[in-house]
């Protein structure tokens, strides 16, 4: 309560609207796209005032269940199609607007003679990821989790683990750090965003510097 008024920091803001804090971030980052709410300083820290953090979702939940679209129920569920064809089951207009939650976990991945990765998934996978759009969740958290903020957003994340080793590997044999993100994107089949958020985590998990990665 601040002059009798009720106010949330960043992590309140994520353990009231179920969003990941990370989402939070990107949220007051673009706030001009968004529209959300201009922050205050009070004894040194942030903080937003509660009723226009509720204004902000309510209106944010409106906007994510209008933009929703017809999904294509056509196909064998067991077909593996690229980005190209989910974004069309999934209604988009191209594959750009795949949501990192379909980016991030392939069903296959093929190394293309360039060395570029090729994501392919399940029709039934992309149809899952369709059924999630509820609008009742960011999408910076995997539907169906909510709570408060983990210590890091891959806590419970078992590609950690790959990380860890990437990293303590690179350390042992006194290599740069540069380029762990791309090696770790490439052995996982994942982002490279997604790979240096993992990377993060490793490092926060091992407790070395983070240094720098590309």
């Amino acid at each position: 309560m601040i002059d009798g008024r009720p106010a949330l920091d960043r992590a309140g803001v994520a353990a009231h609207t179920g969003a990941a804090y990370s989402t939070v971030n990107h949220w007051h980052r673009h706030r001009a796209r968004f529209g959300f709410p201009e922050g205050f300083l009070h004894d040194g820290r942030e903080w937003f005032w509660l009723d226009d953090i509720e204004a902000f979702h309510a209106a944010h939940q409106v906007a994510k269940r209008a933009e929703l679209t017809r999904v294509d129920r056509r196909g064998d569920s067991e077909d593996l199609i690229g980005s190209g064809a989910a974004a069309r089951v999934l209604g988009y207009g191209s594959y750009r607007n795949l949501p990192d939650t379909l980016l991030d976990r392939p069903d296959r991945v093929e190394v293309l003679p360039d060395g570029r990765l090729r994501r392919l998934w399940f029709r039934r996978t992309v149809w899952a990821v369709a059924d999630a759009r509820t609008g009742r969740q960011s999408t910076g958290r995997t539907p169906g989790t909510t709570g408060a903020r983990k210590p890091h957003p891959y806590a419970d994340d078992s590609r950690l683990s790959a990380a860890i080793a990437l990293l303590t590997e690179a350390d042992r044999a006194g290599r740069d750090r540069r380029g762990l993100g791309v090696a770790l994107a490439q052995q996982l089949g994942i982002t490279e965003r997604t790979a240096q958020r993992l990377l993060a985590a490793a490092y926060a998990v091992s407790g070395t510097s983070s240094g720098q990665t590309a």
